[in-house]
């Protein structure tokens, strides 16, 4: 099984989702400033990344979790990323594969805290105010979570069946 979490930049959503999904970070509280901070792709993408599968851990199914900043093409990437999936495991139902947008759960903060931080590079300003949005955001990100990793159990069971 594999999980990647996906949105424009990689950086931020993705990074916590990831991480509540290997369990480093909490499902059910939001964590301080410094746990955030603290997770190695947190506001740490790099333009060289963009496009890449990062690999973060591992989860209690054996699902492998990445996570990817597709850019805003989503509708290129993802399916694309679905074929190849497909293609490697003679398959074409996409059995195993979770491709997650977690986009929905990024709010206005995090989207201006992003921006200033990846592409201005103004990282000492835009860091503590997408750090803040994230903890505003964190539960909408945990609920993407929570779906996923209940999907999988889901998917599991059916699997011993």
């Amino acid at each position: 099984m594999i999980v990647i979490y996906h949105d424009v930049g990689g950086a931020h959503s993705t990074a916590v989702a990831a991480n509540i999904h290997i369990n480093r970070l909490p499902a059910d509280s939001v964590p301080d400033k410094n746990a955030i901070l603290s997770l190695p792709t947190f506001d740490k993408i790099q333009k060289y990344q963009y496009g890449r599968i990062i690999f973060i851990g591992e989860d209690e199914f054996g699902a492998k979790v990445y996570t990817l900043s597709r850019q805003r093409a989503p509708k290129i990437v993802v399916p694309a990323l679905a074929d190849l999936y497909n293609i490697i495991n003679n398959i074409t139902d996409n059995k195993g594969l979770y491709l997650v947008d977690t986009s929905s759960a990024v709010n206005t903060l995090m989207a201006i805290g992003g921006f200033l931080s990846r592409r201005v590079k103004v990282v000492a300003i835009a860091r503590p105010i997408v750090t803040y949005g994230t903890m505003k955001a964190y539960r909408n990100i945990a609920d993407i979570v929570k779906k996923v990793k209940n999907q999988i159990k889901e998917d599991s069971l059916n699997l011993n069946k």
